[in-house]
Formats: C-alpha cells, structure tokens, sequence
C-alpha cells in the first residue's frame, strides 16, 4: 500500500486521477530553506524528510514530495500574505521559470529520490490582472503564489516538461519510481 505523506489536496487527486491507490498521513516538518541551499537540494531535502516523518508498516511504500516554484535561482515557496503574493506573480510575468519537485518513495531501507522539472512560461500581466488574480485567493496556498490547473491557467501560454509536476506531483515520475518495489 502506498502511503502519500502530504495534507496537499492536489497531490491526492493527481493519485486519485492516475488509479494508484494510497492512504494520506500528513507528515508535520519544519519546510524552512537551509542557507545556501539550491532548489533542487531544497526540495529532494524535503520529500525525504516528508517520508521518513511519516509511520509505516514494513510493507507500505511512503510518497514523500515537495514542490517549488523557482525563478532567478529564487525559492518562491508559498506566499506570505496578499503583498507576497503581488511580488511573486510580477515577477513571474511576462517570464520563464522552472518548477520543480522532490520526490522520494521508501519502504523500509530503501529510499529512492527524484526530482522533476518543467519550465513554465507566464504571459505578460498588468498590474490589474495581477490584483484581480491575488485577490481570487487562488494564489495563497501555493508554491510561486499559482496553480496551473485553476485561474492562472489564462496566463500559462507554454510548459515544457510534466504538466502534473506543476501542478504539484509528476505522476509519471512516481509511476516508475513506484516499479522498482
């Protein structure tokens, strides 16, 4: 049985969607940035943490993940507040940038941990879109401050990669990780 180690609504329905089944146990960790820490070791870091957090049986595989908008070798985790949320998308407007998520699967001693990335490309935005957009509420509990899959998906004219991995797990990538047990 696999067990998904996340609270992330999207994570489960992505599962859900792809016909694996599993069980939700929220692993509870400190998701803080290490110093000098890259993106990619950022969220690997986590997705192992995420797994090793959670309880589980000898016969249970954990999914540990962890997704992260990244821009200008910038974390954009998940935004602050409203004014957080405004510097993130202005940002990203009119731009590429790179989401990429940390995936780790264990069962017992064996801990296997990927990454994927996909490179997403936002249209221009005025600063009205970007108000109207923020203030949807849409923004507040994802990672860069949008998800793909709801009301930014206007501004998202091109991705190259997963499109699951944006939206917050590359299904595939679990898929084949999933073989090896």
């Amino acid at each position: 049985m696999l067990v998904l180690a996340s609270r992330s609504p999207r994570r489960a329905e992505l599962l859900s969607s792809a016909g694996i089944p599993f069980q939700i146990r929220v692993a509870d960790i400190d998701e803080s940035v290490l110093p000098d820490e890259s993106p990619l070791a950022y969220v690997t870091r986590l997705a192992r943490e995420k797994a090793a957090a959670v309880p589980a049986s000898p016969d249970e595989i954990v999914l540990g993940a962890d997704t992260t908008v990244v821009i200008d070798g910038e974390i954009l985790a998940k935004p602050e507040d409203a004014a957080d949320a405004t510097r993130m998308l202005t940002a990203l407007a009119g731009r590429e940038h790179e989401v990429i998520t940390g995936v780790c699967l264990k069962r017992g001693d064996t801990v296997l941990v990927e990454a994927a990335t996909t490179a997403v490309w936002f249209s221009p935005m005025t600063a009205e879109q970007i108000a109207w957009y923020v203030a949807s509420g849409e923004p507040m509990d994802k990672a860069g401050a949008y998800g793909i899959q709801g009301l930014a998906s206007r501004f998202i004219p091109r991705i190259d990669g997963s499109y699951t991995n944006v939206v917050g797990l590359p299904v595939a990538l679990v898929h084949q990780l999933l073989e090896h047990f």
